[in-house]
């Protein structure tokens, strides 16, 4: 897939010793970019790859209101721009952050192009005048029992902003000071949109399982 979009990336040969060890994945990111650089050597790009790809389309899923397509989207272009930017990487944090920060501008721009991007400023002062149906404050008692085709529909019925967070924090384990950096916001930005959301997401699964009763 990669031939045809990031043009620098040799076709498969066959594999050196250093190759299968990269393949095997006994090398670091580090190691497996400086691989890459120094010859665009396949093995080292199919085994970054192979290492990020997974955690890159499970967030490109759900930032995509789990649109599948839309999701293939993202993660392809996320590849396609971060290939010949490899060279400029400083290191200054993980190799996923930043993948995950190309592939958060690249949902972005969709969601901008589709019309549903909303500034912070205009989904927090909605919130803050009565617009949000969802109530800002956890709601209890909780759901007994939640389905996770159930769980997948609240958060996907998110708007764009709560959804990033939502995702960021509670799925992928960063810390609002990291999501802050990730999304260009202040660290209290997030806590209040998370907040938000988990309170929508509660409401929506309480709903649900009122009308299944």
């Amino acid at each position: 897939m990669f031939d045809r979009r990031v043009s620098r990336v040799r076709r498969p040969r066959p594999l050196t010793a250093a190759a299968a060890a990269l393949e095997s994945g006994d090398s670091g990111d580090r190691e497996l970019v400086d691989a890459y650089l120094a010859s665009r050597d396949e093995a080292a790009f199919r085994a970054l790859y192979r290492r990020h790809a997974p955690p890159l389309w499970r967030m490109a899923l759900r930032l995509a209101r789990g649109v599948e397509e839309e999701a293939r989207e993202i993660v392809q272009e996320t590849w396609v721009r971060a290939a010949p930017r490899l060279g400029t990487f400083r290191w200054e944090s993980s190799l996923r952050t930043w993948l995950i920060s190309i592939a958060l501008n690249c949902a972005r721009e969709k969601a901008r192009v589709a019309g549903r991007e909303a500034s912070v400023e205009d989904v927090e002062g909605a919130a803050a005048h009565g617009v949000a149906a969802a109530p800002t404050t956890d709601p209890s008692p909780g759901p007994r029992s939640v389905e996770p085709i159930d769980l997948a529909r609240a958060i996907d019925a998110l708007p764009d902003g709560y959804r990033r967070v939502l995702v960021l924090h509670d799925l992928e384990g960063y810390t609002h000071d990291e999501i802050g950096r990730l999304l260009g916001v202040e660290s209290g930005t997030s806590k209040s949109q998370l907040h938000r959301a988990r309170a929508r997401v509660r409401a929506r699964l309480l709903a649900a399982e009122g009308g299944a009763r």
